[in-house]
């Protein structure tokens, strides 16, 4: 197997993916999708880690289905407005000129990644017929990035989902997109061999790094493992991009590094306001507050 510079950059990004997904329970493609970008096109790697997807809501799934009774009315209107949003998702993703999907996709992570860093929250009344459109738009998002978590935490927290029920419906919800997603491109004939080729990459990443990650959150609290890592993405996407607009000629000077810069600023202040706040201990241990996902 030859390994490449992508490859390697691939094995670490998933690696501590995977670590954040043993974690939390959630957060692979928000982790992997930034950084691997940089390196693959979106219809190379989308197809690749929708298999994974798959696999890995099926477990979250699994683990909380006690809950799924209590939840799963709630989510139908999303589940519902998914499969439309899906195929109008993969539309997309089959014609846009690569390069323009990835600014596209920086462009709608940036905002959704800062709010969730942020602790947004606002509660929605009409839930149901909220819902459905959520839904079509999650569709969309989740099809051509695989990403969904950040606006579906902002959704899920804000309507008041205990813990449990916040990962049952978490779960339900993405189990849902990626099978829907997987057959979309089944369909649109996007499963290559070249997407297949990474899979040797990206598991046995995840076997280490899941593991690794239940036994690192027994050390460190839960909330503050989730702002590192959003951080981390946070920088990341600012730093696309940046790259992204000098290469479409969009800013040909170093100007488009504006656009980093003022992320590092906004993410910087982000971290000093959640920190000022956390009690004495509080980073190191304490409660489990119902969490957001990536």
């Amino acid at each position: 197997m030859d390994v490449t510079a992508s490859a390697i950059a691939l094995i670490l990004i998933t690696l501590v993916a995977g670590t954040v997904n043993g974690a939390l329970g959630y957060g692979f493609s928000s982790i992997t999708v930034p950084v691997a970008l940089l390196f693959y096109t979106n219809r190379v790697l989308n197809p690749a880690l929708v298999w994974v997807e798959v696999v890995l809501n099926t477990y979250v799934l699994w683990v909380n289905r006690a809950s799924v009774p209590h939840v799963w009315r709630r989510v139908v209107p999303m589940i519902l407005g998914l499969a439309p949003g899906v195929v109008l998702g993969t539309l997309l993703l089959h014609r846009v000129q690569p390069a323009w999907l990835k600014l596209a996709t920086f462009i709608a992570l940036l905002p959704l990644i800062l709010l969730q860093a942020a602790g947004f929250r606002r509660p929605i009344r009409d839930e149901r017929r909220v819902g459905l459109v959520f839904g079509g738009g999650l569709g969309v998002l989740y099809s051509v990035t695989t990403i969904s978590g950040p606006p579906l935490a902002v959704m899920l927290s804000n309507q008041g989902f205990t813990k449990q029920d916040f990962r049952a419906g978490l779960g339900l919800v993405r189990l849902a997109e990626s099978t829907f997603t997987a057959v979309a491109y089944y369909f649109a004939g996007m499963f290559s061999t070249e997407s297949a080729g990474l899979l040797p990459y990206i598991l046995p990443s995840l076997v280490v790094g899941i593991p690794l990650g239940v036994r690192i959150i027994r050390q460190v609290r839960p909330e503050t493992f989730r702002r590192v890592c959003m951080s981390f993405d946070a920088w990341v996407v600012g730093y696309g991009i940046s790259t992204l607009l000098r290469q479409l000629h969009l800013i040909e000077t170093n100007a488009a590094f504006s656009v980093l810069a003022a992320v590092a600023l906004i993410d910087i202040w982000l971290l000093y306001r959640f920190f000022r706040h956390q009690p004495l201990g509080a980073i190191a241990t304490g409660p489990q507050p119902a969490p957001q996902t990536q």
